[in-house]
């Protein structure tokens, strides 16, 4: 027995008051960080944690996502994939009665551009009596920021997974500010988009038959190296994308070459898009895993955020969208911002973007806070993910592989919920951008996901 006759060392667990008053008695401590498990799950929780499946579920489920090798391989008009009279959008379902002013904003925009309304009026009718059907972009293999509204007319990004077989899309990025993503809808967007649908879309068609397949798990590594976080700092992937391309845009489309190409290299936002197909392609492999407890996706559409895991197939799992907190443009404030949009969160879900902000030093300048901030959230991420990616790695870090594979589990037992950076949109309709920060999701999301797994539990 030594405790009485040497110095003590005491593990101090929860609340800060019992190591500051050792410290200050020069007694050594180490400090445990402890969060109690979120409220109402502990019952669940044992359920899920008790199932013999779980283990290897999730082992399956994450090495499938992380194994994905996502490949551009074309751009295709949507009209091809789409079904007639069909309009996506971002996040879990929502009926035009409960969207919010973005996503009116760009179904207006689109109704506008197909030429099945004359004007704002028009078209806000037509969608109230339901002359299109409105369904999620995550339902149809696709992914989309923002409002994430896809109409035939428009084109997309195709990314196919070499090692599992899965496809998916996401449509053209239109660069930042009033863009229809963010429901603005005026003649300057619609103009965007039409020459995108005459120019954009067929050069860069034409383009990758010439290149044949980028491989964007290899752009995404290299750019994680250059500073990006792949989903609010995306200029590396973008300029990275851009040397690939441009030779064959220029032998494909002569004549419109130097449009296209100073189109790109004045968006640094370009390859989000391409980014968010991949994200999506390697998610997707992870699905429908019996017992598996991974989030497979996280979308939201304005007014609901809602979570997808691969043991629940597709299911959606809600809670209210949160209002971010962050940077605004000129004299906009949170007085003028929409709840979180979008189904950019799958760049988190797959070990990007807010998880990877550590990768990403610059990106505080765009959306709040300091670099130690960004180093603590991606540090936190490791706390309720299953595995660090083997491709995708930090330098500040070590080069440790980015934290992915959220895990229903852990967001439960640690009380963390998935770090988000996202781009704030306007809640009138046609404002467009106003800025850019970071929220957090609804705790309810997750439980009532957990509780479902645990129904579903042996």
């Amino acid at each position: 027995m030594t405790l009485l006759n040497a110095a003590p060392r005491v593990i101090t667990v929860g609340t800060g008051l019992l190591d500051e008053a050792l410290r200050a008695q020069a007694v050594a401590t180490v400090p445990v960080e402890w969060r109690p498990p979120l409220p109402g799950t502990a019952r669940a929780l044992e359920r899920v944690l008790s199932d013999p499946r779980r283990e290897a579920a999730n082992e399956l489920a994450v090495g499938r996502l992380v194994s994905a090798r996502p490949h551009l391989v074309g751009v295709r008009r949507a009209s091809e994939v789409l079904d007639a009279g069909t309009f996506l959008h971002a996040g879990p379902p929502i009926t035009w009665e409960r969207a919010s002013g973005p996503m009116r904003g760009a179904l207006i925009g689109a109704m506008v551009l197909e030429g099945l309304a004359a004007d704002e009026h028009e078209a806000g009718e037509a969608l109230a009596a339901g002359a299109v059907t409105l369904s999620p972009c995550h339902e149809h293999a696709a992914v989309g920021p923002m409002a994430g509204v896809v109409s035939p007319s428009m084109w997309l990004f195709e990314v196919r997974d070499d090692e599992h077989g899965g496809t998916a899309y996401c449509s053209l990025n239109e660069g930042l500010g009033k863009v229809l993503r963010y429901g603005a809808y005026g003649p300057e967007v619609l103009d965007r988009l039409r020459w995108m649908d005459r120019v954009l879309g067929p050069a860069l068609a034409a383009a990758l038959e010439r290149t044949g397949p980028i491989d964007l798990r290899s752009l995404i590594a290299q750019a994680l190296q250059m500073g990006d976080e792949l989903h609010n700092r995306n200029r590396a992937a973008t300029s990275l994308l851009l040397r690939e391309l441009a030779p064959a845009v220029v032998a494909a489309a002569p004549a419109e070459a130097a449009d296209v190409l100073r189109f790109i290299g004045g968006n640094d936002h370009f390859f989000l898009n391409a980014g968010m197909a991949a994200a999506k392609v390697s998610t997707d492999a992870a699905r429908d895993v019996p017992g598996s407890s991974l989030v497979v996706a996280m979308a939201r559409n304005g007014t609901d955020f809602g979570v997808q895991v691969s043991g629940l197939g597709g299911r959606w799992f809600t809670g209210p969208a949160g209002v971010p907190d962050g940077l605004y443009l000129g004299s906009y404030g949170p007085a003028d911002a929409n709840p979180d949009i979008g189904d950019s969160t799958i760049t988190e879900t797959s070990g990007l973007g807010g998880f990877a902000m550590a990768a990403s030093p610059a990106i505080v300048r765009f959306v709040g806070g300091e670099v130690e901030d960004a180093v603590r959230a991606t540090r936190s991420m490791y706390e309720i993910t299953l595995t660090e990616h083997p491709a995708y790695q930090i330098p500040g870090l070590g080069f440790r592989g980015t934290p992915v594979g959220i895990d229903l589990t852990l967001v439960a037992r640690t009380g963390l919920l998935p770090v988000v950076n996202t781009g704030i949109a306007g809640r009138v309709a046609g404002t467009g951008q106003v800025g850019a920060g970071l929220v957090e999701p609804p705790v309810e999301a997750f439980t009532d996901a957990l509780r479902a797994l645990a129904d579903l539990s042996k």
